[in-house]
C-alpha cells in the first residue's frame, strides 16, 4: 500500500487534465440538448480512446522514458510531425480552457467580464497559473489536485444520486424531442467526442507525468502499480462523464430552460443545476468546486504543453549530452510556459 501511494498522482492528474471542458461543458450540453441521445458517443469516445492513454503510462514504466523519446527512435519525421502538431494546436487548446476557466472564475467572484479590457480575467488567470507552474511545478500541481479532485467527485456524485432519486423534472406541454441524428447533433459529435475525455496526443504528457512522479518520490512502481494509477483516473474520468450527461438531461433537457452563451452566464448555469438538487446551502461549495477544477485543468494543459515542448525541442535541437545537463535546469521548461502564457 506505501508503495501503491507512491506510484498514485499521474493517474489522478490525467482525469482533472480531462473533467473540465469535455465534463463540465461538452458532457453538460450534450444531456441539456439530446438528453441520453448521444450517451453512446460518450462511451465509445471513452472506450476507444483508453488504450491510446493507457499507453503513455505503460511505455514509461517499462522503459523510463517518455513516448515523445519513443517518437524519436522511430526517426526525425516522427518527432517534427509531433512537434508541429502541438505548436499548432497548444495556443488554441490553451486559450479554449482558459476561456471556460475565466468564466467560472467571474461566477464564483462575482466579475463583470464586460467591464474593462475584455480579456482582463482571462490575462489574470494565465499570468497566476504560469506563476504557481514556474516556481512550484509539478509537486504543488500533484497536491493541489489530489484535494480538487476529491471535492468535486464528492459533489458531483452527491448531486448525481440526488438527481436519480428525485427524477427529471417535467416537460414542458410543447416539448418536442430533439432528433440524436440530425445536423445539430452531428455537428456536436465533433467537439464532444474530440474532448471526451480528452485530446489523444495528451498520451504523451501520461508518460511525463509518469516519470516526474518517479523522480519525485525516488520510487520507480511496478507495472501494476502505474497502471493501477491510471485507470483509476481514466474510470473516474469516465464515470463523471456519465454523471454530467444525467445532470443536463434531468435537470434541463425538455424544460424548456436553456444553457446561457457567455462563460459567466454558463458557469452560473452548471453549478445552479447542483445547487437545484444538493440545495441553496450548497452554492458556493459547488462554485468553488467548479472553478477549482477547471484551474486545475488549465494548469495542468499549461504544465503538459510545457514538458512536451521541454522534451521534444531537447531531442531535436540538442545533442544528447547536452541533453542530460538541460534535464537539471528548468530554463527550457521555464521558457515554454512564458511564450503558452503570451501566446
Amino acid at each position: 500500500m506505501k508503495n501503491l501511494l507512491k506510484a498514485l498522482g499521474p493517474g489522478i492528474l490525467f482525469a482533472s487534465t480531462a473533467i473540465g471542458v469535455s465534463h463540465l461543458v461538452q458532457s453538460t450540453k450534450a444531456g441539456a440538448g439530446w438528453g441520453f441521445g448521444l450517451l453512446w458517443a460518450i462511451l465509445l469516445a471513452n472506450l476507444f480512446k483508453y488504450p491510446f492513454f493507457e499507453y503513455g503510462s505503460r511505455y514509461a514504466n517499462a522503459t523510463g522514458t517518455s513516448i515523445i523519446d519513443g517518437y524519436h527512435k522511430l526517426g526525425k519525421w516522427a518527432i517534427w510531425l509531433y512537434f508541429l502538431i502541438t505548436l499548432g494546436s497548444m495556443f488554441f487548446v490553451c486559450a479554449a480552457v482558459g476561456k471556460v476557466t475565466s468564466g467560472f472564475m467571474e461566477n464564483l467572484f462575482g466579475i463583470d467580464h464586460g467591464v474593462g479590457w475584455p480579456m482582463s480575467t482571462t490575462a489574470l488567470l494565465f499570468l497566476i497559473c504560469g506563476g504557481i507552474l514556474i516556481s512550484g511545478k509539478y509537486s504543488m500541481l500533484d497536491g493541489l489536485m489530489k484535494v480538487i479532485g476529491v471535492v468535486l467527485l464528492i459533489t458531483t456524485i452527491l448531486a448525481f444520486v440526488l438527481a436519480l432519486i428525485n427524477g427529471p423534472l417535467p416537460k414542458t406541454a410543447d416539448f418536442v424531442p430533439a432528433n440524436p441524428w440530425g445536423v445539430s447533433a452531428i455537428a456536436f459529435l465533433i467537439p464532444l467526442m474530440g474532448w471526451m475525455p480528452t485530446a489523444v496526443d495528451i498520451s504523451t504528457w501520461n508518460s511525463l507525468w509518469t516519470i516526474e512522479r518517479i523522480k519525485q518520490t525516488g520510487y520507480r512502481p511496478k507495472l501494476k502499480e502505474t497502471l493501477f494509477d491510471f485507470n483509476l483516473g481514466y474510470l473516474s474520468s469516465a464515470l463523471l462523464s456519465i454523471c454530467f450527461v444525467t445532470l443536463g438531461a434531468f435537470m434541463i433537457y425538455g424544460t424548456g430552460k436553456e444553457m446561457g452563451k457567455t462563460g459567466d452566464v454558463f458557469a452560473g448555469d452548471v453549478v445552479g443545476l447542483y445547487t437545484e438538487v444538493i440545495g441553496s446551502w450548497s452554492y458556493l461549495i459547488i462554485a468553488a468546486a467548479a472553478f477549482s477544477i477547471m484551474f486545475g485543468t488549465c494548469i495542468a494543459v499549461f504544465d503538459g504543453y510545457a514538458r512536451a515542448i521541454e522534451r521534444t525541442t531537447e531531442l531535436l535541437f540538442f545533442p544528447e549530452r547536452e541533453q542530460e545537463r538541460l534535464k537539471k535546469s528548468s530554463k527550457a521548461y521555464i521558457i515554454a510556459i512564458i511564450l503558452l502564457v503570451l501566446g
